[in-house]
């Protein structure tokens, strides 16, 4: 287990006392394995890289078959159960149902092996399969008679699995977001990487060498924490994701160091960079999780092509592109200004001098440059409600496209993930201003004349 777990630890920090607690669960192939352990947490924790780096390890050091899978790609009962056989090198007849899966399994020669390890990733859709599925892994050690464990991998809780025969109860392993603190850990053990690329790319220019020597004296550590912290406090209360705001802090460093290599700001001088990368950071945050491949400072024609070029590709139905809409009104509104900017007969509206003073913002104060704010379910569908023309009922369909919306990373959970339906849940909307703007022109909505940085 020791060397399961050194060999783990640099490789995924922060996770250290997870990679514990499945070492003593089973990393020890010399004892029984548990039944089942539920890893579960959000997306970008990684539950998925650490349970199959893990498999691997146990693998190579231990006598042990493995089985690594998807649910969405193994989408029916055949197809998982031949791809559990195939890993785990079975030669039998194909097998058809949960029923024959059990007997292939109970003909395994087991003094070639400690044990078996399975890990099914997506594992909320295995509720989808036929009724036996779920009880019968979650059972497999006790029928076949195997040292056998069953890795279930999640995004949900598992409460949200128990139907009207009941469930087993079962070892959980809750995977939770990185906080601030942690996320900056992690990034910047790309240092090294980051480091490598920018010198390499500084050599190949021909008549650099000022500008490569600047590199080398200026590329430490400490100043590439500099450049995180910076960059996480634009970042982090819009997304958590570490994969993402791991290629998106390598695509903005290159900016954040220009003025360096250029010689007009010293790397010391953190407020002039701050000046520096403020707005493209601000930029670039507005098109998280859009891929879109255009360079942060350059020219804004091919910028407004990319944007237009993907929100004609988005193939959202009528009225999600209005509830696209909604949201990005709902966070870049002050929840004050509902009645003023969505109520036809609202009243007249007193001019005061501290009214006008607020509205003389400057572009680094407007609300659509300074990221997104939360907002509730139910602010969000008022809005929809008084933003749309035509009547239209609360409907199933309707709140299954706020779904969508966030499975597509154009709205993400803030908080209340799993309290959608009594309307506690916060949202933010991820997308930028210019991508709503081409929205509402292909739905015929004027998406300015219902915010406040335009009135």
């Amino acid at each position: 287990m020791e060397q399961i777990c050194a060999a783990l630890e640099p490789q995924f920090p922060c996770r250290e006392t997870a990679i514990t607690t499945l070492g003593e669960l089973i990393g020890d192939c010399e004892e029984a394995y548990p039944p089942v352990i539920y890893v579960f947490g959000h997306s970008g924790t990684g539950k998925t890289t650490l349970i199959n780096s893990f498999l691997k390890q146990c693998q190579k050091q231990q006598k042990v078959r493995i089985a690594q899978l998807n649910a969405i790609e193994c989408y029916t009962t055949k197809i998982m159960i031949e791809n559990v056989l195939d890993s785990l090198a079975v030669q039998q007849s194909p097998a058809d149902n949960m029923l024959e899966f059990v007997e292939q399994l109970r003909c395994l020669h087991t003094a070639e092996t400690h044990g078996f390890l399975i890990a099914i990733d997506n594992a909320e859709r295995l509720r989808d399969m036929d009724a036996n599925v779920l009880p019968v892994l979650m059972r497999l050690q006790q029928i076949t008679s195997l040292n056998v464990c069953v890795l279930l991998l999640s995004q949900l809780p598992f409460e949200k699995y128990y139907n009207k025969t009941g469930l087993s109860e079962i070892i959980t392993l809750h995977l939770g977001q990185y906080n601030k603190a942690e996320t900056l850990r992690i990034l910047s053990t790309d240092f090294d990487q980051v480091r490598q690329q920018l010198l390499q790319q500084q050599s190949q220019e021909q008549q650099q060498q000022q500008r490569l020597d600047i590199c080398e004296a200026a590329m430490t550590p400490d100043f590439y924490n500099n450049y995180l912290n910076l960059f996480l406090s634009v970042f982090y209360k819009a997304c958590r994701d570490v994969p993402e705001l791991r290629l998106t802090a390598r695509k903005c460093f290159g900016i954040y160091m220009e003025p360096v290599l250029d010689g007009s700001v010293e790397c010391a001088d953190v407020s002039r960079l701050w000046r520096h990368i403020a707005g493209p950071l601000r930029a670039a945050l507005t098109q998280i999780y859009m891929r879109i491949e255009k360079p942060l400072l350059g020219e804004t024609v091919m910028e407004d092509q990319s944007v237009r070029k993907l929100a004609q590709s988005l193939e959202l139905p009528y009225y999600g592109k209005y509830l696209l809409i909604a949201a990005f009104l709902a966070s870049h509104n002050s929840a004050k200004q509902d009645k003023r900017l969505f109520v036809k007969h609202h009243g007249k509206q007193r001019k005061r001098m501290q009214t006008v003073n607020a509205r003389a913002k400057n572009a680094e104060k407007m609300s659509t440059t300074l990221g997104p704010k939360s907002f509730s379910i139910d602010r969000l569908l008022a809005i929809f409600y008084a933003i749309l023309d035509e009547k239209v009922g609360l409907t199933c369909n309707l709140l299954s496209q706020i779904s969508t919306l966030v499975h597509l990373k154009l709205l993400s959970f803030v908080s209340g993930e799993q309290n959608i339906m009594d309307g506690s849940a916060k949202l933010q909307c991820t997308v930028g201003l210019e991508f709503v703007l081409y929205i509402g022109k292909v739905v015929g909505f004027n998406v300015r004349q219902y915010l406040c940085d335009f009135m």
